[in-house]
């Protein structure tokens, strides 16, 4: 009989091989180790730089007016995602504190080696309001790039930080950032497994979830309002959503055998999900209600890991059909409308798809001297590898598509590790204590 693939945890981690007439096991097995080496879910996230991007942009922040009267220190999360982000290079202002209404002198400024300058203050508006104001300059040319005024409670103060971080970035950079994004990921303390949700620097942690079962596979809707994601509370795999506003939680499925690796479709009003109800594990797609249930894979084989294309037409998924795991895709519709192409070729072991926003490139683990990072651009076919470590697991795409998110080990311990589409910058996010593992990036934010 010819042996099953399983995910690249279960492989490295069980010796045992698993035949073809043990494949309704097989995804329960990978997922109960899945989680075994999570991290502590008390600690924030700690970002460690590894890499920096060319072209570093100098830009100094000065202090915020206003910054230390009650107020958070908007200016030390502004500097930090802009150097944690690889593509500027902070000038010190010197302990310097300007407004955003006074009088800027951009020469100075200049020949301290800032090319842009930004200026801010915080006022409180009263009733626990904070209205925050901000100004971005040029000092090449010598103008202003406009700047943005917002009113805002304490606790909106970090996110507004965050977002105007996004707004330098994009000014001075031509893309969206996505600093003002969300993180999900999954982490252990004890026997706890916890789902939380945190800023995109792996601050201000909010717990979505704690169980004494293992969690994992966490999606994000394309609102940034739900997550979908699977639970052991059951004693086996069942997938949920679950509302961030309010916890309200909606059970999808529950079907006999494994009920595992949700994706959002684009519209956010259907699910792929990966089920083993007819014997082998099949893609199948599901209203986000829980109703609509039907089947879309078509084989013999082994089909999971269900992505949707962002244009909603094509579904990527990795199977076993053609005697390994490979990637695939086919029409959203299903494989009765069409037959099913295989997207990967380099490699003979390649898993976890995920589409980039822009539906150009594929990011995939494949096993080639360990489990690594590769990012296939789809036009064509070109692979490049883009990190050194052996044990990556989990990619996601950041919102803007220049970053991916992923789990490895480094000094032995499993971490969030983030790595730019151009392989220069890259980062290392750690619990102080513990491991942490199921990165999901969330989108931007409406």
């Amino acid at each position: 009989m010819r042996k099953l693939w399983v995910p690249n945890w279960l492989s490295r981690r069980q010796t045992t091989k698993i035949t073809r007439d043990q494949g309704r096991h097989a995804l329960m097995a990978w997922l109960a180790v899945a989680l075994m080496s999570a991290g502590a879910a008390h600690a924030q996230l700690n970002v460690e730089i590894t890499g920096v991007g060319s072209n570093q942009f100098p830009v100094a922040t000065a202090n915020f007016q206003g910054e230390g009267q009650g107020a958070q220190n908007l200016t030390a999360v502004i500097r930090s995602d802009l150097t944690n982000s690889g593509r500027f290079r902070n000038i010190d202002p010197a302990g310097a504190t300007v407004a955003e209404s006074a009088q800027v002198d951009l020469g100075s400024w200049k020949a301290k080696g800032a090319d842009a300058f930004v200026a801010g203050s915080v006022t409180p508006s009263g009733n626990g309001q904070y209205e925050v104001r901000f100004r971005l300059y040029d000092t090449v040319k010598g103008q202003s790039l406009g700047g943005l005024a917002f009113n805002v409670s304490q606790s909106q103060l970090r996110v507004t930080a965050h977002k105007i971080a996004d707004y330098i970035y994009e000014k001075l950079l031509g893309e969206r950032g996505v600093f003002a994004t969300r993180l999900s990921y999954v982490s252990k303390v004890g026997n706890r497994y916890q789902l939380l949700i945190s800023d995109s620097d792996g601050q201000n942690a909010q717990v979505a979830l704690s169980s004494s079962e293992p969690i994992i596979s966490p999606s994000w809707s394309p609102d940034g309002r739900r997550v979908a994601y699977v639970s052991f509370e059951a004693k086996k795999p069942v997938v949920y959503v679950h509302d961030l506003a309010t916890g309200k939680r909606t059970l999808v499925s529950n079907q006999k055998g494994n009920n595992s690796a949700p994706s959002w479709s684009p519209d956010g009003q259907r699910l792929a999900v990966a089920l083993s109800r007819d014997g082998n594990t099949q893609v199948y797609l599901v209203n986000a209600d829980g109703s609509g249930l039907r089947r879309i894979s078509r084989s013999s084989a082994i089909d999971t890991e269900p992505q949707f294309s962002p244009d909603g037409r094509s579904i990527y998924f990795t199977s076993d059909r053609g005697g390994a795991p490979q990637i695939y895709r086919m029409p959203a519709s299903g494989e009765e409308s069409g037959a099913a192409q295989r997207v990967t070729f380099k490699g003979n072991y390649n898993v976890s798809p995920r589409i980039s926003p822009d539906g150009k490139y594929l990011a995939y683990i494949s096993r080639s001297g360990g489990f690594r990072l590769q990012l296939q651009d789809l036009s064509n076919g070109d692979v490049t590898s883009l990190t050194d470590t052996s044990n990556d697991e989990a990619p996601s795409f950041a919102a803007n598509g220049k970053y991916i998110l992923y789990a490895t080990r480094v000094g032995g311990r499993s971490v969030l590790a983030a790595v730019s589409t151009d392989g220069r910058t890259k980062q290392v996010l750690s619990l102080q204590s513990g491991e942490v593992r199921e990165p999901s990036w969330g989108p931007f934010m409406q």
